[in-house]
């Protein structure tokens, strides 16, 4: 083994404390989950608890992904913004499919969101720049903001005995409503957020 792999497999993989995750009593509605989670992330002091990293790929299926900020959460999906010049903005264009995985560390948990992408209106997105805590009242008609429609919400809560709790929430690729209540799956593969095969 290398003292590189060595060096990786001594880091500590979770906090001491971990939060418990019921999952016959989790909300139907996997937005209010989220909601609940991210407002406990935020309690306990994890740093941009908002910020999520999202995955996009041009048409030939090459991939990128980078970190960006929730914007909203509502009725059109989860919201976050770029200017459509930009590479996921590009690749958006191409291809409207997009993944976002928010980790927060302190508590064990990641929600991973996949669906389609649609942009909103002309007058959400300028809204969403006027808004922009670096804003100086000038317009930019290349900024865009989007919604990704989730076909899938997975919440992951990490347990100290490697049985991580996976709760997973399809939906529709056609209306986007919940297919059924969720499944609950356990992780024991001994991985930081592994997200394997539903079995």
């Amino acid at each position: 083994m290398s003292e590189f792999r060595r060096r990786l497999r001594a880091l500590p993989d979770f906090p001491d404390v971990l939060p418990d995750f019921d999952v016959a009593s989790a909300p139907a509605d996997p937005a209010v989950l989220f909601r609940q989670w991210l407002e406990h992330a935020i309690s306990a002091g994890v740093p941009q608890p908002h910020a999520c990293s999202l995955a996009t790929a041009d048409a030939a299926g090459n991939l990128s992904s980078r970190m960006l900020i929730l914007k909203d959460l509502d009725d059109d999906g989860w919201h976050f913004a770029t200017g459509r010049n930009s590479r996921k903005g590009r690749e958006l264009a191409e291809n409207p499919r997009a993944a976002m995985n928010f980790y927060w560390a302190q508590l064990g948990r990641q929600v991973r969101v996949s669906g389609t992408v649609v942009e909103l209106s002309a007058q959400a997105s300028a809204a969403d720049w006027a808004a922009r805590p670096s804003a100086d009242g000038s317009a930019n008609p290349d900024w865009q903001l989007y919604a990704l429609r989730p076909t899938g919400v997975e919440f992951f809560q990490a347990q100290h005995d490697r049985r991580h709790i996976r709760y997973s929430c399809p939906f529709s690729p056609v209306d986007a409503l919940p297919i059924n209540p969720g499944t609950d799956d356990t992780d024991t593969d001994g991985s930081l957020g592994g997200w394997p095969a539903v079995r």
